[in-house]
């Protein structure tokens, strides 16, 4: 008999978060830390409050940032884990859960935030 494993589920997460800050985050760093400060290609209030908020707002927008959230949150976190086993470390069923609970509770409280501030 065959046991079932949770690795393909984790693994996907990793894999998909891994394109994800691969294609979208050094758009985020150009974008957040050169282009808007230097006003380089962007006007300076392009990143405002009331601009961001809108974003935080709109169910797309929403969306959006749970999803660029929890994927960087579970490609870190896995990474880490993975990391640690690189290193030496016996990495025991235990941190294999706290790592992925960290990624699964950051995921949560991202996910909670964004309700609260309303559509």
């Amino acid at each position: 008999m065959i046991r079932r494993s949770n690795k393909p589920v984790f693994w996907s997460l990793f894999g998909a978060g891994g394109m994800v800050s691969a294609l979208i985050g050094p758009m985020l760093v150009f974008v957040t830390g050169i282009a808007v400060p230097l006003g380089f290609l962007l006007p300076h209030d392009a990143l405002r409050y009331e601009r961001m908020l809108a974003l935080a707002h709109n169910p797309a927008g929403k969306l959006a940032l749970a999803v660029v959230i929890s994927l960087f949150l579970f490609h870190g976190c896995h990474r880490f884990y993975h990391c640690l086993h690189d290193f030496g470390i016996h990495v025991t069923a235990g941190m294999k859960a706290a790592c992925h609970g960290f990624a699964a509770a950051g995921t949560a409280l991202a996910v909670y935030l964004l309700l609260v501030i309303g559509f």
